[in-house]
């Protein structure tokens, strides 16, 4: 009884410390845009905008974090001016 206590205890314990890091991964994120001074929600929506900045400016599809400042720039640049056209 003793070691099916500990196990029970265990799995409790480590289904708290995982259940944070599987949810956020279901979550949109802000992130923050230094160049405007302003946030967006990288969501489905980011990425779909994100994906066609790659193709149009003939980028490689690569994770937004790991592009260099200057393209990052470039993006939210590109962003601004696509909420613009829209509105």
């Amino acid at each position: 009884m003793r070691f099916l206590k500990r196990r029970l205890v265990s799995l409790v314990l480590l289904t708290a410390l995982v259940s944070p890091v599987v949810l956020s991964g279901c979550e949109d994120h802000r992130v923050y845009d230094p160049y405007y001074n302003d946030y967006h929600v990288w969501n489905n929506d980011e990425v779909v905008y994100y994906h066609r900045w790659e193709h149009d400016t003939h980028r490689d599809d690569r994770d937004f974090n790991h592009r260099s400042k200057d393209e990052q720039k470039e993006y939210w640049t590109w962003r601004h001016n696509q909420d613009h056209d829209h509105h």
